[in-house]
């Protein structure tokens, strides 16, 4: 796995033999973290295609360091191993007078070029195999074939599951120490290199690795690739180091104080509120408004994109900043005047701050639900005479938001996106430039709610010949419709059935087509499961391309002939295909081995199906059994709930792992994971359950999901059930206390919205609605904490930026007003997901065991 500069090889490639180089790793050394954990294997491929892309390779990781690379023809559809690795392990043994096994090649890599030569790359050598005589030769290394890219200041490591290694080489005449620098730049030791030696350290791709001087001076830091990369340190790599500055807040953000014009010969900016025009021929600068002020401004506003976009720290833009959008033809600009407001503030205080014996009282903008918002106007300027055209607002009277969406060629006329307050109306408008007259291009309404927020539910793309496509719920499901932008009237439906159009992956314009992900369009199937379709801009030719039953992903080869469709359940580990761009599958490629995973827990996770509250909808979960599961005792059940609106929650693919999920239920429980109606990407009916009642959760989906599986399941003991979830899934918690008391027990609630006047404002809005009436009461759990039945643990981190850590504090003192008996966890220096900390998550553990009369498992997993 090691990421290396291939030398020219032109010389070469008139040859009529096939090259193979090896990968080859001296001093093989393995460092592993302690206890190792359960894998997959061959449950991804990573195609490496041939010029003429008809053909590719890949290799495969397998347990104990075995490996294998395949090669596949895709016009033939053959699969086969790349070349004969017995005969490449007996020659290498012999070159190399070292133990090498078939299965245990130390190769790292292929590649191939036009002509069909094969080519790898070692750290200490090269090898060509000549596969007509089957014969192996070493090639000596040229300078060159080492890249080394090392980098300051240190950086944090990004989060991936991907296995990758490095390979360390120092050259120079002391140890190297070694740092993993995890995702808040701490660092941690890894011992050294020393003097002269290679040294090969497992890590993960993203992962960021800082390499030290004895002294304590930093060398520089290597990101890991998901291919294995080599790092050779000596002098000449090291003076390379790239030294990117570290980012930095400033006062003023980095905008350009004025906004030139296409042709370069006019610009705009604020001053003093207003907007003026700067002329280059005679370098004058002319108002174009009088009448702004401070609290009606033309300069740009950072104040929504704070406060609403939960960007805390972005800074203002300078004082002359305008917000502008110049035509192309710079005959016109248009301006957007924003109305100010007093920006809403959170306090808290940081008991432990790291710098500081004392506190700090930190502050971040934060605008809530019902908050009076910063609004736009447009204002639109004709150039020659330098006068105002007057644009009519009654098509957009209460923005959310008025974003600027594109000027025509020709400058006659631009395009809004009006986002109503209160999220129930979307409209594109149209703005004449010689009039300023507004028309509807779309105009779309809802009684309930415009899932606007979410990619796929929210779809503008503009098309050829003055057409748009765009996204829409109005059937009940979601998709895709074609418009007349001159007319403003709808051509066609792209698609349309009781399943959704998930999200578009490509269109091809000239051929007039659409590839998109689809959930619920394969009947029989689970219908959250995404498979990859295509359908013509006229509606006509709609194919499902993946078969597989679970959910898709799929990779192009890059002149989109081929595609690799990877698909998986959480029951099913990955299988991998090779498809035709028109769905015939070529070949199977790959099918998971999770045999570590199902040895480990015995069981993957199962998936239940069964009725919700209106008798005839399937509402569809997931079961979690301990490692340790005994069919002949009952188990208390613990749900873990997150019933957030924006998406669906219980997990589709195959995973390695479970994290908090798989500690529970080796701690003496049954966990299960449902979703219920007011989730996303179901009918939209199914979604609408939500609106103005995010108290319902579900909950009443879920205890019929539970009783069915009881049914199945009798080890289930649902007089002993608890719930957890964090966010709107602390929310969802306490409210099973709340308003189903009688079946939920016990509930941990972490960093919970409990009050959703409380919470931030585009969240609680898109489903709570405006203005914030009697029903954000009536969903409260601080108004209503007095309704507690069973055993609650409030768990809330004292640096919460994501939802303000005084909704836990007011909804504590309400239960304490109640004389209500409940458990108060506060965690020092913990941010949002404080009970995923390592402490808190035994103390959930703990509170279960107490409260639901579990038995204490042998030993939980690590």
């Amino acid at each position: 796995m090691l990421s290396l500069l291939v030398s020219n090889l032109c010389d070469m490639c008139q040859r009529k033999v096939v090259l193979v180089t090896f990968t080859i790793l001296s001093n093989w050394l393995v460092y592993s973290p302690a206890v190792a954990q359960p894998q997959v294997y061959r449950d991804r491929v990573e195609p490496q295609w041939f010029g003429d892309q008809t053909k590719f390779w890949y290799r495969v990781d397998l347990s104990k360091g075995r490996r294998e690379f395949q090669l596949v023809d895709a016009t033939a559809g053959i699969r086969k191993p790349a070349f004969d690795h017995a005969n490449v392990a007996m020659q290498l043994k012999k070159l190399l007078s070292r133990e090498i096994s078939a299965e245990q090649l130390p190769i790292e890599s292929l590649e191939f070029s036009d002509d069909g030569t094969l080519l790898l790359v070692s750290s200490q050598g090269k090898f060509r195999l000549n596969q007509a005589t089957e014969e192996l030769s070493r090639i000596e290394p040229r300078p060159g074939d080492l890249i080394t890219k090392l980098f300051l200041p240190i950086q944090p490591s990004g989060s991936s599951s991907q296995d990758t290694e490095l390979v360390i080489q120092n050259e120079l005449d002391h140890p190297v120490l070694m740092f993993w620098v995890d995702g808040s730049r701490t660092l941690h030791e890894y011992g050294s290199v020393a003097p002269k030696e290679t040294r090969r350290q497992h890590t993960f791709a993203s992962h960021v690795w800082l390499f030290r001087n004895p002294d304590g001076t930093d060398m520089g830091c290597f990101r890991a690739l998901p291919n294995a990369s080599q790092i050779l340190i000596n002098p000449t790599t090291l003076e390379s180091v790239s030294r990117a500055e570290r980012p930095r807040r400033r006062e003023r953000a980095d905008v350009p104080e004025k906004a030139l014009a296409p042709d370069g010969q006019t610009s705009v900016f604020c001053k003093d509120s207003n907007l003026w025009l700067h002329v280059k021929a005679d370098q004058c600068d002319v108002p174009l408004t009088t009448a702004a002020n401070e609290k009606k401004s033309f300069r740009k506003d950072a104040t929504h994109s704070r406060g609403v976009s939960m960007d805390y720290d972005l800074p203002d833009f300078g004082d002359s900043v305008p917000d502008v959008r110049w035509s192309h033809d710079s005959t016109h600009v248009l301006a957007f005047q924003t109305t100010q407001v007093v920006e809403k503030l959170v306090h808290y205080v940081e008991s432990t701050p790291t710098d500081q014996l004392l506190p700090k009282l930190q502050t971040y903008p934060y605008f809530r639900a019902g908050d009076a918002i910063p609004v736009q106007s447009p204002r639109l300027f004709r150039i020659s005479d330098r006068q105002e055209v007057p644009i009519l607002t009654e098509l957009f009277p209460n923005p959310w938001s008025l974003e600027f969406l594109r000027w025509s060629d020709d400058g006659s006329r631009f395009w809004l996106l009006y986002n109503e307050r209160g999220h129930q109306r979307l409209r594109v408008l149209e703005v004449l430039t010689d009039t300023g007259a507004v028309r509807c291009v779309v105009d779309e309404h809802s009684d309930t709610f415009i899932h606007y927020s979410t990619d796929g539910k929210f779809e503008l793309r503009w098309l050829p010949n003055d057409q748009l496509l765009w996204a829409s719920e109005r059937s009940g499901w979601n998709h895709l419709y074609r418009y007349d932008v001159k007319s403003g009237e709808a051509i066609n439906a792209l698609t349309s059935g009781e399943w959704n159009v998930r999200r578009i992956e490509h269109i091809d314009e000239t051929a007039g087509i659409v590839w998109f992900y689809a959930m619920g369009i394969r009947e029989g199937q689970d219908p959250y499961h995404e498979h990859f379709c295509r359908v013509n801009f006229d509606g006509s030719d709609l194919k499902i391309l993946t078969e597989g039953d679970g959910t898709h992903e799929i990779t192009w080869s890059p002149d989109r002939r081929w595609f690799l469709d990877r698909y998986s359940r959480v029951d099913l580990p990955p299988i991998t295909e090779l498809r035709a761009a028109e769905g015939q599958q070529v070949c199977e490629l790959e099918a998971a081995d999770a045999s570590e995973i199902i040895a480990d827990r015995g069981t993957l996770p199962e998936r239940f199906v069964a009725k919700g509250r209106d008798g005839r909808t399937d509402i569809w979960g997931i079961v979690h059994r301990p490692r340790n599961f005994d069919p002949a005792k009952t188990y208390p059940v613990v749900e873990n709930i997150y019933a957030g609106p924006h998406d669906y929650h219980v997990p589709k693919d195959f995973q390695n792992g479970f994290g908090h999920q798989h500690r529970i239920v080796d701690a003496g429980f049954i966990v299960v994971q449902i979703d219920g109606m007011g989730t996303a990407w179901r009918s939209k009916a199914f979604h609408d359950v939500c609106y103005r009642n995010l108290k319902d959760a579900g909950l009443p989906d879920r205890i019929l999901w539970m009783k069915a599986l009881q049914e199945k399941m009798p080890q289930l003991d649902l007089t002993r059930v608890g719930i957890y979830g964090g966010s709107a899934g602390g929310q969802n918690a306490m409210s099973a206390l709340l308003w189903h008391g009688d079946f939920y027990k016990a509930a941990v609630a972490d960093c919970g919205c409990h009050d959703n006047r409380m919470d931030k404002i585009w969240w609680n809005e898109q489903w709570m609605g405006f203005p914030s009436g009697d029903h954000y009461e009536q969903n409260s759990n601080m108004v209503n904490a007095h309704l507690l039945q069973g055993q609650l643990m409030l768990v809330v981190g004292e640096l919460d930026r994501n939802v303000d850590p005084a909704t836990s504090t007011q909804v504590a003192k309400k239960l304490v007003d109640a004389g209500k008996d409940f458990d108060f966890v506060v965690v020092p220096g913990a941010g949002h997901g404080a009970c995923e900390t390592p402490w808190a998550s035994k103390k959930r553990i703990a509170f279960f065991q107490r409260a639901l009369r579990a038995e204490t498992a042998a030993t939980p997993a690590p």
